[in-house]
């Protein structure tokens, strides 16, 4: 970005600072481009954005307020209609369309989104106001409703499962991401698709710089795991689990050097449907830095980093705030 007082090119900086969000205070990094020669900084509607995310990310763990995805999720689920959602609930007429375009619900609404994520809770709501609804409208959605709750076993399978790998809800340990294992093998596809075979040793940065790319340019992570700072570089937890999940991507034995590695390889391709045209961005960007480095060059390069050096000793968690000191990319 070039300065609009000199014309030069501006250099991008990193701030902590506090945001005062619905009476409480919170902690996020301000990403601005300063002027050298002024001083003045200047930020984007990006990089607005993504500070604002980190901020409400904080309120919506602290309060139990759903993510937007996660609303999108529960109407997606029941069949219903934004503005029959926003009647059934109570609200305003159009407040649960904006909920889903991101507007953060306030406390007693969004505790109320949470509950209604049982289909039991939400079918005694449905219930309660039957007199508002029409005949039809009843029958229609009491019908749909009924159908999730026996099928909720199912619905349920891909939560339980993300649970068995990732160990972790959603929350500031896996840069608030959903955990979702079809997200996650959409990104292994596409960085399949644009590296050839890698080693394990190879993904598990990867996948690292993804997600700590993604949490710096939009204020949330991409796969819904968690990373610690082992001797080799960062690893996400569990990850000699998460290799083995998906029967599209599998392990072969590799020599490297005197020695034999496991390289992925898929047998499939990403659906478009899954990854979004900004995450795809961010896999590209990722994939292009490191894509002719070899499984050793980026663990060298990944010991470089500030938030590698901070943690290893203890091989602690990485805070996806270290996003902010990432100099490989």
């Amino acid at each position: 970005m070039l300065s609009p007082y000199t014309g030069k090119e501006m250099k991008l900086v990193y701030e902590p600072r506090t945001w005062n969000f619905r009476g409480e205070e919170y902690e996020y990094i301000h990403t601005a481009y300063k002027c050298e020669d002024t001083g003045e900084l200047f930020t984007t509607c990006e990089s607005d954005d993504a500070g604002f995310m980190q901020v409400t990310n904080q309120y919506r763990v602290k309060h139990g307020i759903p993510f937007a995805d996660e609303i999108v999720a529960v109407r997606s689920r029941y069949g219903v209609s934004a503005a029959k959602m926003s009647a059934i609930l109570g609200i305003g007429t159009n407040q649960w369309r904006l909920y889903e375009s991101g507007e953060v619900p306030n406390i007693s609404n969004g505790r109320m989104i949470r509950s209604i994520m049982n289909p039991k809770v939400f079918l005694d709501l449905v219930e309660s106001i039957r007199q508002q609804l029409t005949d039809k409208e009843y029958a229609n959605i009491k019908e749909k409703v009924q159908r999730v709750i026996a099928q909720s076993k199912d619905y349920h399978l891909d939560a339980y499962e993300c649970r068995r790998v990732f160990c972790s809800i959603r929350g500031a340990d896996n840069g608030y991401s959903a955990t979702s294992l079809p997200k996650l093998k959409a990104i292994m596809l596409m960085v399949l698709h644009e590296c050839g075979e890698v080693f394990c040793t190879k993904m598990n940065k990867l996948l690292f710089y993804i997600d700590f790319l993604s949490y710096r340019q939009r204020g949330y992570a991409m796969s819904g795991l968690s990373y610690r700072a082992i001797d080799f570089g960062p690893v996400p937890d569990r990850w000699d689990r998460v290799y083995s999940e998906f029967d599209e991507i599998h392990q072969e034995p590799r020599p490297i050097g005197e020695y034999e590695g496991n390289v992925l390889v898929a047998n499939a391709v990403v659906e478009d449907t899954v990854l979004s045209a900004e995450e795809k961005s961010i896999i590209h960007i990722v994939c292009e830095r490191f894509k002719n480095c070899s499984s050793r060059e980026i663990s060298a390069i990944s010991h470089e980093e500030p938030s590698w050096q901070k943690h290893h000793v203890s091989h602690s968690r990485i805070p996806f705030t270290e996003a902010f000191t990432l100099k490989a990319i």
